[in-house]
């Protein structure tokens, strides 16, 4: 019984570390890299141009891979 007992805490302490993990803030170092090679932090936006194409899109990470996330076709003009 105390063996099962002991088990059973190890294994929820092991979830809720897991959790405590998956929680956590991003680092502050993950960036998306633009195709001329300039960095853009988390939640940053960018025109990205892709064969003739272009779009809005802000870095974003997802399953802890920083990555572009389309919001709109086109660009803003300044």
């Amino acid at each position: 019984m105390e063996r099962q007992h002991a088990k059973l805490i190890a294994t929820v302490s092991l979830a809720l570390a897991a959790a405590s993990v998956a929680a956590a803030h991003p680092d502050s170092r993950c960036t998306c890299r633009n195709r001329d090679g300039t960095k853009y932090e988390l939640g940053q936006t960018a025109c990205i141009r892709v064969g003739g194409a272009s779009y809005l899109a802000r870095c974003e990470m997802e399953l802890n891979v920083t990555t572009w996330r389309k919001l709109r076709d086109g660009c803003p003009e300044a």
